[in-house]
C-alpha cells in the first residue's frame, strides 16, 4: 500500500518533477507573505518541480489550496510567522519554518521538504508525538523556524488579541451599569439587587471573570493548538480564583501568562510521548486535555498557590505596619501596588488594605482611589497623544480604557500591559506612585471602597480638588512614560521579536506559471504603526497600519521589446493614479537616507495631495524608526499613513550610486517608492497593488529593467506592467 507521503509514480522522494504546495504568512499580512511566496514560486519552477502557493496576507486566503491539490501534493513548506491550520495536510510530508527562510533559502526548503516528517495530526507523529511537537522539530531544522522569543512573543499576542474583547466588554458593561444604577454607600457605589443594572453589571462581571481564563487559554493554544485549550482556560481559571489556594487575591493575569505557557508547553512536551497507534486518535480530544488539566491544575494549586497565598498575607501585615508612617511615602507604596497588575494579587493586596480602613483612616483609600484609575487613563491618553505608535486595535482598545479609568475599573489598562510589560508596567507604577504620593500628602479622603474620577462625582471623596489633580497628573505622567519608553525600545517594533531579519537572495529571472494566481496584498505600516520586528520584518512588512495602490494600467498585448507597450507612458498614470509622471524622478540628488526621503516628500507635494510636506517627513521619519523600510535586493519602500496627505499618492526615483537604508542584505536603494495615505483612508485597493508591486520587485529581470529604463516615460511603461 503506498503512504500518502509517498511521491507519486516517477517522482522519487530525491528526483525531479514534484508537486509541492506551500503557505505563506506574517504576523501582519503584509510583504512578506508575497514575497515568500514569489520566491518559493520562482526557485521551484527553477528546479524543475510544480508549486501552488496559497497566501495568507491582510485580505484574506488567496490561490487557496483545494482537496485535490493536497491529494496530489508530494510536500507541503509552510513559511508562516503565524498560526496556519495544519489539519488539511495530515498524511502529507510537512515542513514548518518562518516566513523569512521562505524569502532567504527557498532552494533549501525544496530540498528539506523531501525528508520532512509526515504530518499525522494534534496527536499523532512518531507515536502520538506530531503535531505541534513534530513541526516545531520540524522547524527547528531550519533557521528562522519561529523559535525563541518569536514564539513566546506570538503566543502572548495570540493570548492578548484574545482577551481584549472580554476586558472592553466586561468593563464597559459594568461602567454603564455603575454610572446609570449605581448608589454610592459605605460598602462602595452598590447597585440594587432588584435593579434591572444589577443584571447588565452581572453580565459584564461574568466577562470579566472570563478575560483571564482566556488570555491563558489562547497563550496555551498558540503554543500547542486545540489539545493546549482546555488546560489553559482551566488553569487561567485557578489563577484567577485565589480561594482554590486559599488566596484573597488569586494571581491576576501575570499568572494567567505563567499557566498559559506552562500549558502550552506541557502538551508539547506529552504528544512527544510514543503511544501504541490504537491511543493515537484519542490523543488529542481525550487523553492530552484530561492529563494536561489535571497536573497543571494540581500544580498551580498546590506548589505555586501556597508561596503565592503567603506572600500576600505577610504583605498585608507589612502594609498594616506603615499607617504611622507619612501619608506621601504610604501612598506611593499603595500607588504602586494599585498600578502593578491592575486587578491582580498585588493591587488587590493595597486595596483591600485600603477598603479595610474606610471607616477608621479613609486617607489611606484615598491614596488608593486616586491611584486606581492612573493606568487606563494613562494608556488611553497615550494612545491618544501618539496614534501613531498604536495598531487600530489598541485606538480603539484606548478610547474603552479611558472609559473604564473615569469608572474605575484598572483591568482597563491590562491589554496594554499584557502586550508590552516592560514598558507599560513600570509607566503604571510610576503614574500610579504619583497620584498616590499627591493623595496622600493633600489628605485626600475617600468614604467608599471604590476609586476612580466616578467617587468624586458620586460626593463619596473629601477633597475633591486634589482627587483631581492627583489623577490628572498621575495620568499625564504614566501617559508620558508610556511614550518615552517606547520610543526608546522602537515603539510596538521592538516588542514583535525574533521575524524575518535578511533580505532575499537575487531570483531566477522569471516568474512560476503556478505561483498564486490572486493578486496579493502587502501592507505598508503607518508611522509608528507598530509591525516588523527585525529590520527586515519592519523594512520588507512594515505593519499594521498600511497604503496602499490598485490595479495597473492597461497592457498593452502587442508589447514588442523590454520598455515597448506594456503599461501607461509619458503622462499617463499607473498603479491606479496613485504614481504619476509628476511623481516620477529619474535621479535622487540625496546621498544619505534622510535626504532621499525629503527629497521624495517634496516630490510627493508636486501633486497637490500633499497638505504639510514638514510633517509627512516627520512621520516618514517615525516610521523608519520602527525599522528599516529597505528591503533589500536594492529596494527601499519608505512610508507613512498621516493626514498630512488629503489623498493617496506613490512616488518613485532611483539612485544608480545606491543610498545607505539599512537593508538586511546590505545593499544600497537603487529603487526607492515612497507611499503616503491619509489616516483615513479605507478599504484594502491599496493593499491589492503593494502586493503585487512587491511580488513584481522580486524579478531580477523587473528590477534590471526599471534601472535601465531610459526616461520618466520609459519608467512608467515598466511600471504599468504591474497587473
Amino acid at each position: 500500500m503506498t503512504s500518502p507521503a509517498d511521491p507519486p509514480n516517477g517522482a522519487g522522494a530525491s528526483g525531479p518533477g514534484l508537486k509541492l504546495l506551500a503557505v505563506t504568512a506574517c504576523p501582519t499580512g503584509i510583504a512578506h507573505t508575497y514575497m515568500a511566496a514569489e520566491k518559493l514560486a520562482q526557485s521551484a519552477e527553477a528546479l524543475g518541480h510544480r508549486m501552488k502557493v496559497e497566501t495568507q496576507g491582510s485580505i484574506g486566503a488567496e490561490n487557496v489550496l483545494s482537496d485535490n491539490d493536497v491529494r496530489e501534493a508530494d510536500g507541503v513548506i509552510i513559511a508562516s510567522d503565524k498560526d496556519v491550520d495544519r489539519s488539511r495536510f495530515i498524511g502529507k510530508r510537512v515542513l514548518v519554518v518562518g516566513v523569512a527562510e521562505g524569502i532567504h533559502h527557498p532552494e533549501r526548503l525544496i530540498e528539506q521538504v523531501r525528508e520532512a516528517p509526515v504530518y499525522r495530526g494534534d496527536g499523532g507523529g512518531r507515536g502520538g508525538g506530531g503535531g505541534r511537537g513534530a513541526e516545531r522539530g520540524t522547524a527547528s531544522a531550519a533557521p528562522g523556524g519561529g523559535k525563541g522569543r518569536g514564539v513566546t512573543y506570538k503566543a502572548l499576542m495570540n493570548g492578548v488579541s484574545y482577551m481584549i474583547p472580554f476586558v472592553v466588554v466586561g468593563g464597559l458593561l459594568i461602567a454603564v451599569s455603575l454610572a446609570l444604577g449605581g448608589d454610592t454607600t459605605s460598602k462602595g457605589i452598590v447597585i440594587p439587587d432588584d435593579s434591572f443594572w444589577k443584571t447588565v453589571n452581572d453580565i459584564g462581571t461574568i466577562g470579566f471573570q472570563l478575560m483571564i481564563p482566556a488570555l491563558s487559554g489562547y497563550i496555551a493554544y498558540a503554543i500547542a493548538d486545540r489539545p493546549a485549550l482546555v488546560p489553559g482556560m482551566v488553569g487561567g481559571w485557578i489563577a484567577a480564583h485565589g480561594e482554590l489556594y486559599d488566596s484573597e487575591a488569586g494571581a491576576g493575569f501575570i499568572g494567567a501568562i505563567v499557566t498559559g505557557f506552562l500549558a502550552g508547553y506541557l502538551v508539547l512536551w506529552i504528544k512527544r510521548i510514543r503511544v501504541p497507534k490504537f491511543v493515537q486518535p484519542i490523543m488529542p480530544i481525550i487523553v492530552i486535555p484530561i492529563v494536561a488539566t489535571s497536573v497543571l491544575g494540581l500544580f498551580f494549586i498546590h506548589v505555586l498557590g501556597k508561596p503565592i497565598s503567603w506572600v500576600f498575607e505577610h504583605l498585608t501585615d507589612w502594609l498594616g505596619g506603615l499607617t504611622g508612617t507619612s501619608a506621601a511615602l504610604l501612598g506611593i507604596i499603595l500607588g504602586l501596588m494599585i498600578a502593578f497588575d491592575m486587578g491582580g494579587p498585588v493591587n488587590k493586596t493595597a486595596f483591600l488594605f485600603g477598603a479595610g480602613l474606610v471607616s477608621k483612616n479613609p486617607e489611606v483609600m484615598g491614596a488608593c482611589a486616586a491611584a486606581i484609575p492612573v493606568p487606563p487613563l494613562g494608556q488611553g491618553l497615550a494612545t491618544l497623544l501618539r496614534r501613531r505608535m498604536f495598531d487600530d486595535q489598541e485606538r480603539e482598545t484606548g478610547l474603552a480604557a479611558l472609559f473604564m479609568g473615569f469608572f474605575g475599573i484598572t483591568e482597563g489598562a491590562i491589554p496594554f500591559a499584557a502586550a508590552r510589560p516592560a514598558r507599560v508596567i513600570p509607566a503604571n507604577m510610576v503614574g500610579g506612585a504619583v497620584a498616590g504620593a499627591i493623595a496622600g500628602v493633600a489628605s485626600v479622603e475617600d468614604n467608599v471602597p471604590h476609586g476612580g474620577p466616578i467617587v468624586a462625582v458620586l460626593g463619596a471623596v473629601g477633597g475633591v480638588p486634589m482627587f483631581l489633580v492627583a489623577v490628572v497628573v498621575g495620568t499625564a505622567v504614566t501617559a508620558l512614560v508610556t511614550l518615552a519608553l517606547m520610543s526608546v525600545g522602537g515603539g510596538p517594533a521592538a516588542a514583535e521579536a525574533d521575524t524575518a531579519s535578511a533580505a532575499p537572495p537575487a531570483a531566477p529571472p522569471a516568474a512560476s506559471p503556478a505561483a498564486p494566481s490572486a493578486a496579493p496584498e502587502p501592507v505598508l505600516a503607518g508611522a509608528g504603526g507598530g509591525g516588523g520586528g527585525t529590520a527586515a520584518a519592519s523594512g520588507a512588512a512594515a505593519a499594521r497600519e498600511v497604503v496602499s495602490v490598485k490595479a495597473a494600467a492597461p497592457t498593452d498585448t502587442d508589447r514588442s521589446g523590454d520598455e515597448a507597450g506594456a503599461g501607461a507612458g509619458p503622462g499617463e498614470e499607473v498603479l491606479s493614479g496613485y504614481l504619476t509622471e509628476r511623481t516620477v524622478k529619474e535621479r535622487l540628488a540625496a546621498d544619505d537616507k534622510d535626504a532621499a526621503i525629503r527629497e521624495m516628500a517634496e516630490l510627493l507635494a508636486t501633486t497637490g495631495r500633499v497638505a504639510d510636506t514638514a510633517e509627512l517627513v516627520r512621520a516618514a521619519f517615525v516610521r523608519e524608526e520602527q525599522g528599516t523600510t529597505g528591503l533589500g535586493e536594492e529596494i527601499a519602500i519608505p512610508h507613512a499613513k498621516t493626514d498630512a496627505v488629503t489623498a493617496p499618492v506613490v512616488g518613485f526615483a532611483r539612485s544608480p550610486e545606491g543610498i545607505e537604508w539599512g537593508a538586511p542584505d546590505g545593499t544600497k536603494a537603487r529603487l526607492v517608492f515612497m507611499i503616503a495615505v491619509p489616516e483615513t483612508a479605507a478599504g484594502d485597493e491599496h493593499l491589492r497593488i503593494l502586493a503585487r508591486l512587491s511580488r513584481t520587485l522580486m524579478a531580477a529581470e523587473f528590477r534590471e529593467r526599471l534601472l535601465g529604463a531610459a526616461d520618466v516615460g520609459a519608467i512608467l511603461r515598466v511600471l504599468g506592467e504591474i497587473e
